[in-house]
């Protein structure tokens, strides 16, 4: 599912317009990358959590040349998937 998918999906399910799904969903965007920014975890209890994850300098290679490469450290985002929604893909009601 792209963007535009999920806009649709989100409209037809909340029975906003298009226009009103597209702003909940960038307005959505925008609190999430301003809280991981800030290093705060979301949690939507049932569905999952979002957790900055820390991760430190490390030494890798480059596939094509062999080359060693310094990774400069950087914060990723982990997403720890809730109760319900495991329970939903893997078919348990």
């Amino acid at each position: 599912m792209n963007r535009a998918e999920l806009i649709e999906a989100l409209a037809e399910k909340s029975g906003l317009s298009k226009q009103k799904a597209k702003k909940v969903l960038e307005s959505y965007m925008e609190i999430v990358t301003e809280k991981m920014s800030q290093n705060e975890e979301i949690a939507l209890i049932g569905f999952g959590t979002l957790i900055p994850r820390p991760q430190s300098s490390r030494m890798a290679r480059n596939p094509k040349t062999g080359t060693p490469v310094r990774i400069k450290a950087r914060t990723t985002v982990k997403f720890k998937p809730g109760k319900f929604l495991l329970e939903a893909i893997n078919g348990k009601k």
